[in-house]
């Protein structure tokens, strides 16, 4: 053997042997560790990534996105981001005019030549054209009306003492309905604080109003909307359907949470400091008979597994956790995402499809979607890479895989629970306007009016209309208006 190791013995080429292996291991070692590390990178990197498309987070959450340099713009086969407006092809809405009763004024307007040649003109008997122009009266919208309790004083035992007042007078207090309903429109549909509102009265009204009056016609509109609030919470348990949702709240820098109730007819809300299946407990019973539709979180599951209800998972949900395989470095387990999603797209097509088709035999569509949902189940826990991230979505479709296709076998059940997500939007937006409630009495002002204003939106009713039909009421001590209409017998 020529070369530095000639002189070597056996032994000591032996040693030398030895101790290079130990430096490979070692090295081996470290790209083991070096490989481990850029494995959990690459994860901590794509749960960095994740948006409303491929996760549970709000769209909110996507404002600020990170352009992609040299960003090339849609190429052929690709569609071009449409102009804003009207779109071709879209039915106008035009405003409806207004009635004769409303026109408190109308001006006519005479031509005395022709503006092209200044030739004499001829009055024809074609509709002329209209515009009807509206404008604030200069006088306030409002009327004061004074009650007077006059002094009487006792022969007897010379007490002085007042004519008593109407029980809706005293009860209203300085504003009438419509000014309280006005009040709680403003605080709940615009977020307005009570500046702002004080603001409005003095400018716009032209009547000078404290935060704290405001605050009381609060409180007073809150106790106005009780009934129908309780009215909604009592016909929860008997919906055939339900889709619940939840979201975060602030009470006065505590963490809370909104739960959103979304039956047929209303949608109910309710502010908790817990986000477990104790809020289900206490709001549905351990007897309720309907269907919920919901997202994959523990507290629905527990309440699934222990009242053996019915269940079907959102799609919606699903389909961005199979993105979010999808993102990850590792090939087996996004080629898994990608597998799922194909046949998750072959099933809504299905859907599609049944919808737009018209007299189809509504049994065709069910099996074929029992067949679609059947190869998803099969197709998720079978040839399941070792990943994390593919057992938990396979261990999901071993134990619950049924729950996500409730809606083939069950009529009036949607496959998402987009419902309910649509329906706390504007809780959403007014967490972050208003910073979320301060005490009890708060929480209980948002409920209600939450309430209110999701069930009017629901039925296409007028918000303001029913908040001044509530305090009208309230303040004569009334029967309140029902939120919910009554079933239409047989």
């Amino acid at each position: 053997m020529g070369g530095p190791y000639a002189n070597l013995t056996r032994a000591e080429l032996e040693t030398r042997c030895a101790s290079l292996e130990a430096v490979v291991e070692e090295l081996r070692a470290v790209v083991r560790l070096q490989e481990q590390r850029l494995a959990e990178l690459e994860r901590k990197l794509a749960a960095l990534r994740k948006n409303s498309s491929n996760s549970s987070k709000p769209p909110s959450s996507d404002i600020v996105k990170p352009q992609s340099p040299g960003k090339a713009k849609p190429g052929k086969g690709k569609r071009a981001k449409r102009k804003r407006g009207g779109q071709p092809g879209h039915q106008m809405h035009d405003r409806p005019p207004f009635d004769a009763d409303q026109i408190s004024d109308t001006q006519v307007h005479e031509l005395a030549a022709c503006p092209c040649c200044c030739g004499p003109v001829e009055l024809t008997d074609g509709a002329p054209h209209v515009l009807q122009k509206v404008e604030l009266v200069e006088q306030p919208p409002w009327a004061v009306t004074e009650h007077r309790a006059h002094a009487y004083q006792c022969a007897h035992c010379r007490q002085v003492h007042y004519a008593p007042m109407p029980s809706e007078v005293e009860r209203g207090g300085m504003l009438g309905p419509k000014l309280l309903a006005l009040v709680g429109y403003l605080k709940g549909v615009t977020h307005a604080s009570f500046s702002t509102i004080r603001k409005y009265f003095r400018d716009v009204l032209n009547l000078p109003i404290s935060r704290g009056r405001l605050a009381k016609a609060v409180d007073q509109v809150s106790h106005s909307l009780e009934y129908v609030h309780d009215q909604c919470r009592d016909l929860l348990p008997e919906q055939p359907t339900l889709r619940i949702d939840e979201t975060g709240h602030k009470d006065n820098g505590r963490r809370h949470w909104t739960w959103c109730f979304r039956a047929e007819l209303f949608t109910w809300f309710r502010i908790d400091p817990t986000r477990s299946s104790q809020v289900l407990f206490d709001v549905l019973g351990r007897e309720f008979q309907g269907v919920l539709g919901c997202d994959y979180f523990s507290a629905y599951r527990k309440y699934m597994r222990e009242c053996d209800v019915l269940v079907q998972f959102c799609l919606a949900h699903l389909i961005r956790d199979l993105k979010y395989l999808m993102t990850l470095p590792n090939a087996k387990t996004a080629a898994y995402g990608q597998r799922l999603l194909k046949k998750l797209r072959q099933l809504f097509q299905l859907i599609h499809e049944g919808q737009s088709a018209s007299g189809g035999p509504q049994t065709t569509l069910t099996a074929q979607l029992r067949q679609a949902s059947e190869r998803i189940i099969r197709s998720a826990t079978t040839r399941v890479p070792p990943s994390r991230e593919a057992q938990a979505i396979a261990r999901r479709f071993d134990k619950h895989g049924q729950a996500y296709f409730q809606f083939v076998t069950t009529p009036g059940i949607e496959p998402t629970n987009n419902l309910a997500e649509q329906a706390l939007r504007f809780v959403v937006i007014d967490r972050h306007i208003t910073q979320g409630t301060r005490s009890e009495k708060g929480q209980r002002w948002c409920e209600r009016i939450w309430t209110v204003l999701a069930t009017c939106a629901q039925q296409g009713r007028s918000a303001m209309q029913f908040l001044t039909e509530a305090t009208t009421a309230w303040v004569q001590d009334q029967p309140p208006p029902s939120l919910v209409p009554d079933p239409v017998p047989g």
